[in-house]
Parts: structure tokens; C-alpha cells; sequence
């Protein structure tokens, strides 16, 4: 399930990838591998703590895995995520359909483990070798005659399969090898067809599912008697030449399930240790409410379970556009108290002050899963460069490929455009691994939320620091002619827009085959959809399919667009803009992106945390915010620090409630690692200094409003002066109008005793003595669209928390940039 404005229960657990990169592969080559990620050693360490390692034996007719070894690098505190595997000691598969392994999630008891009815298998995308829930037996081409005495049951067409039963609760075995109650080719796991590569190994990313993304294998759900998580399990079945029957199988698909007996009986099995899903709160404790950044979603999640562990409330997290959150502050909401967000609550003349702690380090990813076309077979990519002109031609359109379906007629106002990405000149001067690739060898555009959020702005921002990408937008012709798509001109895009618009809604008309007379259109909009969130525009881009819909089929004499569906793992080419705690989740490949100085960053704990020490001063003493256009020195462009925002006109209680949580995330909640409360992978620690900064924002909160002049060891900014430059910075980012204990109007918070944000200590990970009031804070990008868009748009039907979105208008956008600033779904 997604998130969003629901309690979020289940915590994101998070591991870097750390090897395996540049696999070599055949023809028909491993599909989905972990991409680089740049991840520092000391993650890595952690991450793989859990890793296990098993071999395979001889088996029956010939195919012999003794030399097999296949590891699994976490198996404890696992969730819904992307886990690696890799392996080693197998014959090449070269290019026939032989020697290769399945993969599959199952439950199952945990002394004995699995059997073959309790694995998720069976229902692929493509009809991929190994696949398949029937079993042959007999005489049958084939066969298996482990299978001659089974007591399988047999479906209506006189098949025999091998049901899948579903943990206790979740309803009743399938009724034939079809059955689609429970998974279905467009969200199961299951990899039945990952060859061997030329050296007789392979890596990829497996994706697990916790009890709430698969209820009916109960993983983190299930519990013994006392109390315990009951074990899942991870079932890898090798396959060599031989059918079942013991003929050498030559050439063409091969038929036998890779659940039938002979087969199963080779698996190589797996003990999963599952996080619970939930955050084993009492249930009857009342609830505080935080509210803000899908950029904190993972940590606060995470940090849930500990922080209900003491006190008499437990935290309740919703997900929504940042703008909304700092409303909800800023008005005195109960349901939020604490707002979670990237830009500041801005101070507002007669309303409590607001308190600022830091308490996250992410950014933005733009990650990939991309299969493509070598001279040696299909190969994954394992690095990717984007500029701020690709990203800008991307978002804007600007491609053929992201409006049409690849088989019509491209709009006369887009050619002379490249079709797609890899064939654009200045994208393969980048990428020069990707030329020659067919057009349609590329994701069709980015996968980018719905919703108004500070980390659409940041992108944007990105992409208008760079001359040659804003003349672009502005109708400039790239050095080889491309033209940016003419629904974006006239002032769609500035550096204020906190979304992403789809302008070019022209509609099409596809064939609907047949000789039918009966038609329907789609947009662009079925071209490249919107995602739910970034979360789920992660999970999308790791199974390599984001919903693009451009066929149509007739049935009752009705046309209806059909989705093309999840591409088999040789064929999944998709990117997105992603949170990176989704990134690393997943393990999504990370664009490397231009900074200020012309190099190409990924992020990693040191780019983040590069990008930290060189934001700007902001308006808001003690706040930094993004600078996406002037870091450089290995900084990474697209980085973030979200804080925990927090009004002094509370209650007493609900201040000690809202201090506990920013004290939790500047101490133990900084510790990274996969288990519950850690910090997961995909955000970098705190420095020092914004761990203390945190600290005395705390201390602020819980003193309230009755000390909101008081100062310690410097004096506040007076009148309107919030920059923080004066002789005093703020103790935790105090952003105040006219309090109730006695500020005037427009008085900035309470000083750390130092003299203002003057220098800019790089962050460090371990303690210091680092002054915070002596840290640069950012410069604020909290402009509304209201205030910067000429034209109106309509709000999305379904808006189910009021709020922070603006309505505007203009003659492109009419009708068209339907969005959300909050979905319903849990995660």
C-alpha cells in the first residue's frame, strides 16, 4: 500500500549496495541487477552483516551445482525492499535457455521451512522459462516422474498444478495454475528465468514483500505463540540441461515449472528475518500528530516503534505536501503539531513563534533500472549522466516518444526532436555506452509524483541555475536543433513551481486493430502517468512498469485503453524522480548528476553531506535549504535537510511530546542500520553540529512561549531581521511573530551564543563542539504557485486534506495538471 495520509505502521529498512557492478552478461543476461550506488564502507559492513551463503549439490540426471553458491547479503530486519543476490559456480547459459536459477518468496513453518505451496511463483510476465504453476506427468513432453504419484489436483482442463496456499486468514487455495487471487505478471516477486552469465554467476535485486505489500505470506505479520515474528524464507531452485524425465533438453522454452518435484528437490533455501509491520504501539494510546515531507516518511517510520516505547502517546505520521504542513503549524492544528518539511515555516507578524530542528539528511535520486542492447546481449546500465538540459527536456515533454506511442506519427510542433533519449547527441555524449540503441530502447519519459512539495522545487531550481537549460525553456534551440515542446513556453515553468506539469494533453488516437470503427484517445498523460508518491514511483521503476497505456483493444464494441503491463526483466528500462531513501530501498541505479563545477555527482553520504556545509543563509536564522545550483567540490546537486517544525503556542504536554521526537532524531536516531528505530540507508547522519542544533531546538520547545525572549550566552535579531546575520543566531531555528510571552513582532528566537551564521564547519558525523547558531542556514524557497503561475489549474477530484493547494489558470494548462497534494494508502 502507499503512503500517505494514513499512519505509517510499517518501517522502511535500508541497505546499500556495495559490489558486483559491471557483470558482463549473454544474450538473455540477468535482469534487474543492483546498480551502483557509491555507497561508503562502512554501510556496506553494516548492511551485509546479515549475508548468507549456500551451495548446491549434484543432481539427478547429469546437471550437477555442486559448485553453486548462492548468497543472500541480508536476511534480518528485512521489509518491503529490494534485497541482492548473487551467485557464482554455474555454467554460462550462453545464448540457449538453459542454466539458470527461479527465485521466489515463501512462508512456512519455521523449523521445517517452505513447501512449494506456500511460494509466490507462477504467474510472470512473458511466459519465462521455468515458469508456471502446472506439473506434467506421464508420458507428457516433459514430465516429471516424481510427479506420477502426487496428490496434485487437477483444474477444469484436466491440468495438474500445484496450488498456492495462503497463510491462515488470507482465504482459500488457488483453484488452477491460472488463478490470479493473490499475485498477478503486474506485481509478483517471482524471477523464474535469471540465467547464468558468461562467467557462470549472476547479481540482481530481488524484491521482498512484507505483510503489507503481500498479505498472504503473512512476512512480519505472523507470530509464535510468544510473541515472536515467525520466519519467511527465500527459495532459489537451480536449473541445468535436463528435463525432469531426464532428457537433455536442446533448445526452446523449457516446459516444467521449476515448482515441479524433480526441480524443487535441487532448492536452495533461505531463512528471512522480517521486521513487524507494525510499530507494536498500544493501541489504546492517544495519538500525536506529525505531518509533512515524504523526505522523512522512512525515518520517522523507522524511529516510530522506539519513540512509543515511553511517555503516553504515540506519533502518528502523514504524509503531504510540505506546504500543507507548515499551514497546519502555522494555525495551531492538533492533528499536527510537529510538521516535517525542507523549506521554513516563515515568520508571520502576531502569530507563536516556531521552532526549527534538523533531523534529516536525504535527497533527490534519479534512479533507473535500465536493460539495454550490447554487442555481447542485454546488459544492465550500471551508470548514467543526466544535465540539467536532459533533465529539462525530459520534464518538459520535449521528447516524441513521451507524447505518441512510438508507432504514430510524431506532432508536426516536435519534429526534427530525437524520438528519445538515446537519440539525443548530447545525451550520448554522456552515455556513449547507449549509442546505437533503438528508440524505443529508452524510458519513455520520468516517473514524477502528482503532488505540490518542496522536492519538485528543488529539481526545478536545479534545472534553472544552468544557462543553457533555462534558454532551452525559454525556446532556444540545443547546438543540435532539438526545441523545447511549445506547450511549456510562456512562463509554465519557473524557479517557484513545486510540481511537475504534464502541458501537452493533445489527444491521440490509436489503432484499435481489427478494421474496428470504434476509436478512443489517450494523452500524454497515458504516456508517462503521474505516481502515487515517490515511494511507489520507486517500486514502479524497480518492476519496469509506471503504467504507460497507448494500445487499445474493443471489447462489447467499446474501446478501452489497455496498459502495455510489466515488461519481462531483459526489457525493463525506466527512471524516475526519486527520495533516495526509496532509491536505496529498491536498489535503483543513481543518475549522476552536473554540479556547479561541471562534475557528475552521485549521492552518497559524503556528496550529501558535502552539500550540507554549502548551503546558503536563510531568511529563518538556523535553517539550511537546498542550493541546488551552487554546489559544488563533489557536493551533490539534489540534496535536502528536512526539519522538524514545531510552534511554541502548544500545551505543555504536547511540546514535551514534540521535544522527545527531535531529541530521539538528533541522538540514537541517527545511527544507521536496517533494524527499528536506526536510521535507514539513503540518508546521511547528522553533523555534530545540527545534532546539538537540534538538541537546543528541543529545549526551546518544551521551555514554550513563556521564555521566548530569553537568550543564551548571544541576543536574538530584533524587528524584521530574521537572516540570522545579526549578533545572535537562532538556538534551533526560531522563526517568531508576536508570541504570547512577550516578543515583539518579528523577533528571531533565542541565541546559541554565538554571532550569527557566519562560518560553515563541515558536517561531521561524530560529536563535536561546533557552535549550531555558527552553521550556515538556507535561504528559503517557500513561494506558493499562487504567488509565481499566471494561469489556473485544476486541483485533482479526491482531495482528501484541505489546504496548501492553490488553483490557477492559463491557456495550456487548463484541464490538464489534475494532482494531489495528499493520496490515501499506507505503506
Amino acid at each position: 500500500m502507499r503512503r500517505s495520509t494514513t499512519v505509517r505502521m510499517s518501517p522502511g529498512r535500508r541497505r546499500r549496495v556495495t559490489a558486483g557492478l559491471g557483470c558482463l552478461l549473454s544474450a538473455l543476461v540477468l535482469a534487474v541487477l543492483p546498480l551502483p550506488r557509491g555507497v561508503d564502507q562502512a554501510q556496506a559492513a553494516t548492511a551485509e552483516s546479515s549475508a548468507v551463503t549456500k551451495s548446491g549439490a549434484k543432481g539427478t540426471y547429469g546437471d550437477d551445482f555442486s559448485n553453486l553458491k548462492v548468497t543472500v547479503h541480508q536476511t534480518k530486519d528485512l521489509t518491503g525492499q529490494g534485497v541482492r543476490v548473487t551467485w557464482t559456480g554455474g555454467v554460462p547459459s550462453g545464448n540457449a535457455e538453459t542454466n539458470f536459477l527461479s527465485i521466489m518468496q515463501c512462508w512456512g513453518d519455521a523449523d521445517s521451512g517452505p513447501d512449494r505451496t506456500q511460494c509466490e511463483f507462477g504467474l510472470a510476465a512473458g511466459g519465462q522459462n521455468g515458469d508456471g504453476r502446472a506439473v506434467y506427468r506421464g508420458d507428457t513432453s516433459g514430465h516429471d516422474p516424481l510427479e506420477a504419484d502426487a496428490s496434485t489436483p487437477v483444474d477444469k482442463n484436466g491440468t495438474h498444478y500445484v496450488p498456492f496456499r495462503p497463510v491462515e486468514g488470507q482465504g482459500d487455495p488457488t483453484t488452477g495454475p491460472t488463478d490470479t487471487t493473490y499475485f498477478t505478471e503486474g506485481d509478483t516477486n517471482a524471477d523464474p528465468f535469471m540465467p547464468n552469465d558468461g562467467d557462470g554467476g549472476g547479481d540482481i535485486s530481488f524484491e521482498l514483500k512484507s505483510a503489507v505489500e503481500q498479505p498472504a505470506l503473512g512476512c512480519g505479520a505472523r507470530t509464535t505463540s510468544a510473541g515472536a515474528i515467525q520466519p519467511c524464507w527465500l527459495v532459489v531452485v537451480p536449473r541445468g540441461t535436463h528435463d525432469p524425465n531426464g532428457q537433455t533438453h536442446t533448445g526452446g522454452a523449457q516446459v516444467t515449472s521449476s515448482i515441479s518435484q524433480s526441480n524443487w528437490d535441487q532448492r536452495l533455501v533461505f531463512r528471512l528475518g522480517f521486521a513487524p509491520v507494525t510499530d507494536n504501539c498500544d493501541a489504546d494510546k492517544p495519538e500525536r500528530g506529525i505531518m509533512g515531507s515524504e523526505l522523512a516518511t522512512d525515518a520517522i517510520t523507522s524511529w516510530q516503534t522506539a519513540l512509543c516505547r515511553t511517555g503516553t502517546y504515540r506519533f502518528n505520521f502523514t504524509q503531504s505536501g510540505e506546504q500543507q504542513a507548515r499551514d497546519a503549524v502555522k494555525s495551531g492544528d492538533a492533528l499536527a503539531g510537529l510538521a516535517m518539511t525542507v523549506d521554513p515555516v516563515e515568520p508571520v507578524a502576531g502569530a507563536a513563534q516556531v521552532v526549527h530542528a534538523p533531523v534529516a539528511v536525504t535527497g533527490l535520486t534519479i534512479g533507473f533500472v535500465w536493460m539495454y542492447d550490447a554487442t555481447d546481449g542485454t546488459r544492465p546500465l550500471t551508470k548514467l549522466k543526466l544535465n540539467q538540459r536532459l533533465l529539462a527536456k525530459v520534464l518538459t515533454q520535449s521528447y516524441p516518444f513521451s507524447v505518441v506511442k512510438p508507432a504514430n506519427q510524431v506532432p508536426e510542433y516536435l519534429s526534427g526532436n530525437p524520438d528519445s533519449l538515446v537519440k539525443d547527441p548530447e545525451f550520448l555524449r554522456l552515455n556513449p555506452d547507449l549509442a546505437g540503441q533503438a528508440a524505443g530502447n529508452a524510458p519513455l519519459g520520468l516517473a514524477v509524483t502528482l503532488a505540490n512539495t518542496d522536492s519538485a522545487n528543488v529539481v526545478w531550481k536545479y534545472i534553472l541555475a544552468n544557462t543553457d537549460a533555462r534558454e532551452f525553456i525559454e525556446g532556444k534551440a540545443d547546438p543540435w536543433g532539438m526545441k523545447v515542446n511549445p506547450s511549456y513556453e510562456d512562463g509554465v515553468v519557473s524557479d517557484s513551481l513545486d510540481f511537475f506539469p504534464k502541458a501537452d494533453i493533445a489527444p491521440r488516437t490509436p489503432d484499435c486493430g481489427g478494421g474496428s470503427t470504434v476509436t478512443t484517445t489517450y494523452t500524454g498523460l497515458d504516456v508517462v502517468p503521474y505516481v502515487n508518491d515517490m515511494h511507489d514511483g520507486a517500486l514502479k521503476v524497480r518492476r519496469g512498469d509506471i503504467g504507460t497505456a497507448y494500445d487499445c483493444v474493443v471489447v462489447d464494441n467499446i474501446a478501452k485503453l489497455t496498459p502495455l503491463g510489466r515488461p519481462i526483466p531483459t526489457r525493463q528500462r525506466q527512471f524516475g524522480v526519486v527520495d533516495n531513501a526509496s532509491a536505496v530501498r529498491y536498489q535503483l541505479g543513481a543518475a549522476a548528476l552536473a554540479n556547479a563545477d561541471g562534475d557528475y555527482v552521485t549521492p552518497t553520504d559524503e556528496s550529501l553531506l558535502k552539500a550540507v556545509a554549502e548551503m546558503p543563509d536563510s531568511d529563518v536564522a538556523g535553517v539550511k535549504a537546498p542550493a541546488p545550483g551552487k554546489m559544488k567540490d563533489g557536493a551533490y546537486p539534489l540534496t535536502a535537510v528536512v526539519y522538524a517544525a514545531a510552534s511554541l503556542d502548544q500545551a505543555k504536554d504536547a511540546r514535551q511530546d514534540y521535544a522527545k521526537v527531535m531529541r530521539y532524531a538528533a541522538g540514537a536516531g541517527q545511527t544507521q542500520g536496517t533494524a527499528k528505530g536506526e536510521l535507514p540507508y539513503g540518508y546521511a547522519p547528522l553533523p555534530a553540529a545540527m545534532r546539538t542544533q537540534a538538541k537546543q531546538a528541543a529545549d526551546r520547545l518544551e521551555k514554550g512561549t513563556a521564555d521566548a525572549g530569553s537568550t543564551t550566552g548571544g541576543t536574538s535579531g530584533g524587528g524584521d531581521d530574521l537572516s540570522g546575520t545579526g549578533s545572535g543566531g537562532a538556538a534551533g531555528g526560531v522563526a517568531g511573530g508576536t508570541g504570547t510571552g512577550g516578543d515583539s513582532a518579528g523577533t528571531s528566537g533565542a541565541a546559541a551564543g554565538g554571532t550569527g551564521a557566519s562560518d560553515t564547519p563541515r558536517p561531521s558525523a561524530a560529536p563535536s563542539g561546533t557552535d549550531p547558531a555558527k552553521q550556515n542556514v538556507a535561504q528559503s524557497g517557500g513561494a506558493t504557485p499562487a504567488e509565481v503561475l499566471g494561469f489556473i489549474r485544476w486541483v485533482l477530484l479526491g482531495v482528501l486534506v484541505a489546504g496548501g493547494v492553490a488553483a490557477l489558470a492559463g491557456p495550456v494548462m487548463l484541464r490538464l495538471s489534475v494532482r494531489r497534494t495528499n493520496l490515501t494508502g499506507e505503506k
